[in-house]
């Protein structure tokens, strides 16, 4: 089944490098929209909740451990499965990040097998 999808990086290069590799790891996202800080994410997911956002950490205004915390606290994005990625890779800020409602997380560089084995089963 088709979901839709949520990309926030502040990089429109990196958005629009993720969304070539999910294209190649032929996951079935059917509604696709962008977003370059967490403060852009939030008015969109007032507007229109997705199925998945893939979410950046490192980015001006409002990064993505914030945004983490407050789309939890949003009734309306309950269902929402939310995917860090970044070039982030501590063992304790993926742990938080995770326990604050994240459901995955993927190191940068990521490959089409990386983003697929996160997002797979959350689809």
């Amino acid at each position: 089944m088709a979901k839709s999808l949520l990309l926030v990086d502040d990089s429109a290069t990196m958005r629009k490098i993720i969304l070539r590799t999910l294209r190649m790891a032929g996951l079935d996202i059917d509604n696709f929209e962008e977003a370059g800080d967490g403060n852009e994410a939030l008015e969109k997911l007032n507007a229109q909740p997705a199925d998945i956002m893939l979410c950046d950490i490192n980015m001006p205004g409002m990064g993505g451990l914030e945004l983490v915390k407050k789309v939890r606290e949003m009734d309306s994005c309950n269902d929402t499965k939310i995917v860090m990625i970044s070039t982030e890779s501590s063992d304790d800020l993926i742990e938080s990040v995770m326990a604050d409602g994240a459901n995955g997380y993927v190191t940068k560089p990521f490959t089409p097998e990386s983003i697929q084995k996160a997002l797979s089963p959350l689809m």
